[in-house]
């Protein structure tokens, strides 16, 4: 790929490094303009140190060759042809001498199937941990990198588009502390089509009291159920050995350690 393509890498970089510049002359610290932009300090530092936005684009080093790049012509060719299965095709070039595995036929034309030229490095996805951390953040608090990078998905996967409006009605609930809506929601959560779905809505009306009871006030067992979590720690640390009054010592002792050294 050419130094100077227009890929959504560069885009990023171009649009969040005005964003960071557009903050001069206002006199706010790296920090605050880092929470202003949901995103981590060092990342606003260095855009701000730059004194271009290509300064902040990561170099990608070049695609080291491999066996495939001397099928890479024939692969366009058999897909013009009308040949779109892999396996076919790793058939195809075996015959004419090649060693490899089906996998990497199968990735070298993945580009194919997006309509993409078969030598162009591909964006690597989001991992479903990322993707929920995302989802559960407050859309102002959302980085400019996830935001275009969640509207992408929620635009090419109806299912997270619907799951994603479902997150954030109840975030809704939890931010004005109203419960009213929450027996529509669920109607919707079991409604939706997807089966984790509609199994937690029929795990939040087994306790829907308790939920509301979550939902309208301020108290919450974090507290107790951090304690839990600690006293079970201790018990792992011990291998599941310890008897109760060593568990008793190790816990008073961790909380006068936390007490003096918070």
């Amino acid at each position: 790929m050419s130094e100077g393509a227009d890929t959504p890498a560069r885009r990023h970089a171009k649009q969040l490094f005005e964003t960071v510049h557009g903050y001069t002359g206002t006199a706010r610290s790296i920090s605050a303009i880092a929470r202003d932009l949901g995103l981590n300090r060092r990342t606003v530092a260095k855009y701000a140190r730059a004194a271009t936005w290509q300064e902040c684009v990561r170099r990608i080093p070049p695609r080291r060759p491999t066996s495939l790049d001397a099928f890479l012509e024939y692969f366009r060719q058999r897909w013009d042809e009308g040949e779109h299965t892999a396996k076919v095709l790793h058939q195809e070039i075996v015959a004419k001498g090649y060693r490899g595995h089906y996998q990497r036929v199968k990735m070298a034309i993945a580009p194919l199937r997006r309509g993409l030229p078969i030598d162009t490095p591909r964006e690597r996805p989001p991992s479903p941990r990322q993707v929920a951390r995302w989802s559960t953040t407050a859309p102002s608090r959302r980085g400019l990198f996830a935001a275009e990078a969640l509207g992408r998905l929620l635009e090419h996967c109806p299912e997270l588009d619907r799951t994603h409006n479902l997150v954030r009605q109840f975030a809704a609930m939890l931010d004005t502390r109203d419960a009213t809506s929450l027996p529509d929601w669920l109607n919707n959560l079991a409604a939706s089509g997807l089966p984790a779905l509609t199994g937690l809505a029929n795990a939040i009306r087994e306790d829907q009291p308790a939920v509301v009871q979550g939902i309208t006030t301020a108290l919450n067992s974090g507290v107790n159920e951090g304690k839990i979590t600690d006293l079970k720690l201790q018990k792992r640390i011990m291998a599941g050995r310890a008897v109760v009054p060593l568990l008793h010592q190790r816990v008073i002792l961790m909380a006068h350690l936390r007490r003096r050294y918070p």
